[in-house]
């Protein structure tokens, strides 16, 4: 029996294969789209069954009757500034309720990344249909396809589970250019620059004082194997830390992790190693100053795992990131 991983080669996915790995799992079906080719560095290391394309693993589906232990599905346009919605919908929410329909009619478990995008600018970030205000087409697949499992629960043959994934970070990102991580970001610009830019204040925040759930992909890769392993739980649920932090403390946990120091974000700035900036036209006003994942659902099924902050989490990745 396989394990389907979708976006295989991604960021989340690449972790995942990673993760079912360690478990010792090496019958995993992994399907991309390797247009961008450079994604292939983070399966290269991994022990997989198969590979396919995207647009065979449909056309392909009935081949798979029988075979399939559970699919585990990260494979989305993940671009929130991408345009063409029409892309967006086929990609994200056709693909998405065709792996669904079929996870249904086979009873195979489906465990799927949804986004903490469907909240929009918030302020509140429950699982709850009063608190899903998307902001673009990229939310609004993830919100779509959320309404969709919504009405499937009732009468499901097999576990459905969603993750709202927050701000996640980590390694295996560095193929998704600008929508890589702020951790990424800043520690690129630490490197080329000898500073980290940050955005100035918006939404009744100071400069950098922002505040955003940042989680790391490690901790992402729990919850789901977490869920696999309890396929009597269903649902859509927060993934994140619960804790919001600022972007001048994620800006310092960088710096001090690379310099050696234990700098605060002020002495920082004081020195010209956290320089503030405006925002680009337009960007303002679509901001999310402010996201905090409420936890309540993933505590009340069960999940027991801690989240790292802040410190811990870049420190972590930042290591990743200095090895040769």
């Amino acid at each position: 029996m396989y394990y389907v991983v979708t976006g295989a080669a991604g960021f989340i996915g690449s972790k995942i294969v990673e993760g079912l790995n360690f478990a010792g799992v090496r019958d995993i079906i992994a399907v991309d789209n390797l247009q961008q080719s450079d994604k292939v560095r983070n399966l290269a290391r991994l022990e997989i069954a198969d590979y396919l394309d995207q647009a065979d693993f449909i056309s392909r589906l009935d081949s798979f009757d029988g075979a399939v232990e559970a699919v585990l599905h990260e494979g989305a346009c993940s671009d929130t500034m991408e345009s063409d919605g029409r892309y967006m919908m086929e990609n994200n929410y056709r693909y998405s309720k065709l792996l669904l329909d079929w996870c249904q009619d086979e009873e195979v478990p489906l465990l799927y990344a949804s986004s903490a995008s469907v909240y929009g600018a918030g302020p509140e970030f429950r699982e709850e249909r009063g608190c899903e205000r998307p902001l673009n087409v990229y939310g609004y697949s993830k919100f779509l396809f959320d309404q969709v499992v919504r009405r499937t629960l009732p009468g499901k043959s097999a576990q459905i589970a969603g993750f709202r994934y927050f701000n996640v970070y980590g390694p295996n990102e560095a193929h998704k250019g600008r929508m890589a991580s702020v951790a990424f970001h800043a520690y690129n610009q630490l490197v080329s620059q000898g500073k980290v830019k940050l955005f100035v204040g918006s939404g009744g925040y100071g400069d950098g004082e922002q505040r955003r759930d940042f989680v790391h992909v490690d901790d992402v890769v729990d919850v789901n194997l977490w869920f696999l392993e309890r396929r009597h739980i269903s649902g859509i649920y927060n993934c994140g830390t619960g804790r919001a932090q600022t972007f001048n403390e994620l800006a310092a946990a960088v710096i001090n992790t690379v310099q050696g120091t234990s700098f605060s974000p002020k002495e920082l700035a004081a020195r010209g190693l956290i320089e503030y900036i405006p925002f680009p036209a337009g960007l303002r006003e679509k901001y999310q100053s402010f996201t905090e994942a409420d936890l309540s659902r993933l505590r009340s099924a069960g999940y027991p795992g801690e989240f790292k902050t802040v410190e811990q989490g870049v420190a972590a990745y930042v290591g990743e990131l200095q090895k040769p």
